[in-house]
């Protein structure tokens, strides 16, 4: 599948950000084929600034963190999943969740927004590269235009 790339309305360099980091559950055809969502939410802005599509694996959160390589980031916020622990630097990475209250609670705002990343659904994609589309398409309108 090629890659999509998106540009950045707003300037990298004025963005020194407390990053938090999650990774979203949803699947496509079956629950079988999970599919995940990873993205960095800048806090202070209420604005999520890259996300990335793949499985639970720290390949993709590899992935995410190339995405975020641009932006002059303090901080990443996570949960305790252990590829963070592993790919973050130690003297960056904050872990708790009382760090990653916004995204926790932004994912509930997604779920509600998309259908597609609600667990109990009849609304499911049949292929996943229009699974990342209709999600991707969402966030760069909401967040990147």
């Amino acid at each position: 599948m090629p890659k999509q790339v998106t540009t950045i309305p707003f300037d990298i360099n004025k963005i020194n950000v407390v990053c938090e980091l999650d990774e979203q559950w949803s699947y496509v055809q079956n629950k079988k084929n999970q599919r995940w969502l990873w993205y960095a939410f800048d806090k202070y802005n209420k604005r999520i600034v890259a996300h990335c599509f793949g499985d639970r694996s720290n390949q993709t959160l590899h992935e995410l963190l190339k995405l975020l390589k641009p932006f002059k980031i303090k901080y990443f916020c996570t949960d305790d999943y252990k590829s963070y622990s592993s790919l973050l630097p130690r003297n960056q990475h904050i872990v708790g969740k009382k760090y990653t209250q916004n995204i926790e609670r932004y994912n509930l705002n997604l779920r509600n927004r998309l259908k597609r990343l609600t667990r109990k659904t009849s609304c499911f994609s049949k292929s996943e590269q229009m699974h990342d589309k209709v999600i991707g398409t969402f966030i760069e309108r909401e967040f990147y235009c």
